[in-house]
């Protein structure tokens, strides 16, 4: 799982100050506040020479869950896995097909619907291949510290 650094951004008139990270590693994942949240490969190391203006406020991030969600609101990198992870969803259900099976299943549990071995098997399929793609998401996310 990767690293999750953050810290202050320095920004005047003529400079911005951003974190330096090692050659081409490193998302910016998103700026909560005044607070920049940047993740590394767990095997990478973050290079000890930083600008002054910004040093004092570097920190490794201990994530609670409550900053893990606000990170993945904010980030434009979680915020696309999700949006890929309903196109790989629709690639092969449509939304009516999906709430047709969500309808069939809550019809069934509420004892007002009956489902025949077909449509039980296809709730099945639908389940498990939604789950599939749900844990492509937690993977692409773990990638990033999330």
């Amino acid at each position: 799982m990767a690293k999750i650094y953050s810290y202050i951004k320095y920004v005047d008139t003529q400079i911005t100050r951003t974190l330096v990270l090692p050659y081409e590693l490193g998302t910016e994942l998103a700026t909560i506040g005044d607070v920049t949240y940047v993740s590394l490969p767990d095997d990478a190391v973050l290079p000890t020479v930083q600008h002054d203006e910004i040093k004092a406020s570097i920190q490794l991030v201990t994530l609670t869950p409550e900053l893990r969600t606000a990170i993945k609101e904010a980030s434009p990198h979680a915020k696309l896995i999700s949006e890929r992870i309903i196109e790989k969803i629709r690639e092969q259900y449509t939304v009516d097909h999906e709430l047709y099976l969500a309808r069939i299943g809550v019809g069934q549990q509420q004892g007002l619907y009956t489902p025949t071995a077909a449509e039980l098997q296809e709730i099945a399929d639908f389940g498990v291949f939604v789950e599939g793609i749900r844990a492509w998401g937690n993977a692409e996310r773990a990638k990033l510290g999330l």
